[in-house]
């Protein structure tokens, strides 16, 4: 359902931009400027090279994160920790009414933790060496709640989702402008080849670039704004003084990491960045958390 109301809304949007292109007669006024513009190939192009990288992003989720963080899925506990991971996760995952994930450890001196995978009842939750060393056991049941409640939210989902929406209008927008340097300013057009100039390929890739960066905006924003939530769902789940203790830990540790790649958008830190940096961090400052779940209604 979730999905389907992505795509929804995707198809909504590229139909909307189709109606005023046509109502404010934008298309014919670029071809009367020698602006070759098929809109609607355009914007179905533009679909899908935004939403397939998105898609294919999440059907490689979990083993992307095996491979690129070593992680070593729990398949026979192995010892008294690997047993209470194992039991703490399928109780939260009993509370929340998803499917049992893969439960696993990867090899980092960081606390740390994520959550990813393609559906909330095929996830992956994996936890850090230096989380299960540096944590009390009721603050790495905080932190599992936390990374829970992500995939029952379905937050991985959405994140992909709403990656490909916004790479399907940058895409779009970069290709628009590129065909208006081409053709109007640079008149770089090639007659023997009826194809784009020089200008085309360069003002694309330039706009592709500052697009991107102010979409990600978009993106990091709603991020930070479902680590609230997913620290509300460890609050439920294990209690919100336990999930409290936890942020604390966090910040106590010494020079926290993130997760490298798109791991770090599900991991359970962050860092710290300067005022213009913060538009641009996937989690908010951990003292805004821990304040957030200390005003919250006991």
């Amino acid at each position: 359902m979730r999905i389907l109301l992505f795509l929804l809304t995707n198809g909504a949007v590229l139909l909307l931009i189709s109606l005023l292109f046509h109502v404010l007669g934008l298309g014919q006024f670029f071809q009367s400027r020698g602006v070759p513009l098929s809109l609607d190939g355009l914007l179905l192009s533009s679909a899908v090279i935004g939403m397939s990288g998105s898609f294919v992003s999440l059907l490689l989720s979990k083993w992307m994160a095996k491979k690129s963080m070593g992680v070593h899925v729990i398949l026979n506990p192995s010892n008294a920790t690997e047993d209470w991971l194992v039991r703490t996760v399928e109780a939260q995952a009993r509370t929340l009414g998803i499917g049992m994930p893969e439960v696993g450890i990867f090899m980092a001196p960081e606390p740390n933790a994520f959550a990813t995978g393609m559906s909330r009842n095929h996830a992956l939750v994996a936890v850090s060496t230096g989380l299960l060393e540096r944590m009390q056991a009721e603050e790495v049941e905080a932190v599992l709640g936390h990374e829970m409640s992500h995939v029952a939210n379905g937050d991985m989902v959405t994140m992909g989702l709403l990656q490909g929406i916004v790479n399907t209008f940058v895409y779009f927008f970069a290709s628009i402008a590129g065909m208006v340097v081409d053709r109007m300013l640079l008149r770089s057009n090639d007659d023997r080849s009826g194809g784009y100039g020089p200008a085309y390929y360069v003002t694309q890739m330039v706009a592709q670039i500052v697009l991107s960066i102010l979409a990600s905006m978009i993106v990091m924003w709603f991020s930070r704004h479902r680590e609230y939530r997913a620290d509300e769902g460890g609050a439920h789940l294990a209690g919100t003084q336990k999930m409290i203790g936890a942020l604390k830990a966090l910040q106590r540790a010494h020079e926290p990491q993130d997760l490298p790649g798109e791991m770090a958008a599900f991991g359970i830190s962050g860092h710290r960045g300067g005022t213009f940096g913060q538009l641009f961090l996937s989690h908010p400052p951990l003292e805004e958390r821990i304040a957030a779940l200390e005003s919250r209604p006991q």
